[in-house]
């Protein structure tokens, strides 16, 4: 009976040995890490984030830099300090409290050094340097929005949600009325944007085009592809200065832009390059994107010739009998006569 009993438990100690095998790896796996977006660009950290209790940690230096500060470490006193503008920030490893110039701040945990990274609660470095910052359960992924500025315009009246979906677990943070400008920090998709408002608010709308005027850099490029491959059809046509408009046998400057985007986008422009000058949004020299136009003096006037850019350097226009429209270098000559670039789309 004894022998019986032993051997019942031999198995039985056996099997709980072979259950816990087999079950340990399961409660031993941590929480994945969790993505960080700055103004919609993920971050990449040597040492990955990490969550407790409750609080993401992340590698001070790669966070500081990536907001463009400047980032030394005193090994002796084990303090970091990171220079940004006219802020200073210093923290020393181990203590629950931080500085920002002359003020003092608290630490919901003190950091600490993880595989040789110093660590430091997210929120706390991000909001020093006057960011938003935002977590995102539903994806386990926080966004930090370092823009303050407010390019893009509601057209109609739209839900702000706290996740990419319309189903009955996101919840709606407030109505975005008509006329409400607002930040888009990234396509998340073709279906949903992130966005910043102007009281401090990060959510989710529709990407729908009827929501917003903002087009994504992606269809802004296709669109930009579309126009330029339109255009290049007529290389070769001859130029002819005051070319009648809605022909194509010769083009002038401006006839040949106005007539190219009516046919690519419906978009009716003025007949002369000084009236095409005042539509659009105006973008410096250094922001050129495929397919704005250029303005540049000419014939004695202070705007005379237009021409789009084709990207990589190259104009597509037309001035010349002998090369009639034609592709050309935005080179120093180019530079020295121009006035104004805008952008239609």
């Amino acid at each position: 009976m004894k022998k019986t009993k032993l051997a019942l438990t031999s198995v039985t100690l056996a099997m709980t040995f072979t259950a816990l095998l087999y079950t340990s790896p399961l409660h031993a796996e941590s929480t994945p890490s969790p993505s960080v977006y700055l103004d919609g660009h993920e971050l990449n950290f040597q040492s990955p984030p990490v969550i407790e209790n409750g609080y993401s940690l992340v590698p001070m230096r790669a966070l500081f830099e990536a907001e463009g500060a400047t980032v030394t470490w005193e090994e002796s006193t084990r303090t970091v300090t990171a220079m940004k503008d006219d802020t200073v920030f210093t923290y020393r490893i181990g203590e629950n409290v931080a500085h920002k110039n002359q003020e003092v701040l608290e630490l919901p945990l003190p950091g600490k050094i993880i595989d040789g990274s110093t660590m430091v609660p997210l929120r706390l470095i991000s909001e020093t340097l006057g960011n938003l910052v935002k977590w995102h359960e539903y994806s386990r992924s926080i966004t930090i929005s370092s823009v303050h500025t407010f390019e893009t315009t509601i057209q109609y009246g739209v839900n702000l949600r706290d996740a990419p979906d319309k189903n009955t677990t996101t919840h709606i943070l407030q109505m975005l009325p008509k006329s409400d400008k607002i930040h888009v920090i990234r396509d998340i998709n073709a279906n949903w944007l992130e966005v910043q408002t102007k009281d401090g608010i990060i959510g989710f709308i529709s990407a729908d085009p009827m929501y917003s005027d903002f087009k994504s850099s992606t269809e802004a490029e296709k669109q930009a592809d579309a126009l330029i491959a339109f255009g290049s059809k007529f290389l070769g046509i001859p130029y002819e200065f005051g070319a009648a408009v809605g022909q194509t046998y010769t083009f002038d400057c401006s006839s040949f832009v106005k007539y190219v985007f009516n046919e690519v986008f419906s978009i009716e422009l003025p007949r002369s390059s000084y009236d095409q000058a005042l539509k659009g949004k105006e973008v410096s020299i250094n922001e050129l994107r495929k397919g704005d136009l250029l303005f540049f003096r000419a014939r004695g006037l202070d705007i005379g010739h237009v021409a789009m850019y084709a990207g990589n350097g190259q104009l597509l226009h037309t001035y010349s009998k002998e090369l009639g429209v034609h592709f050309e270098a935005f080179d120093d000559s180019w530079k020295k006569r121009f006035v104004v670039a805008k952008r239609l789309f």
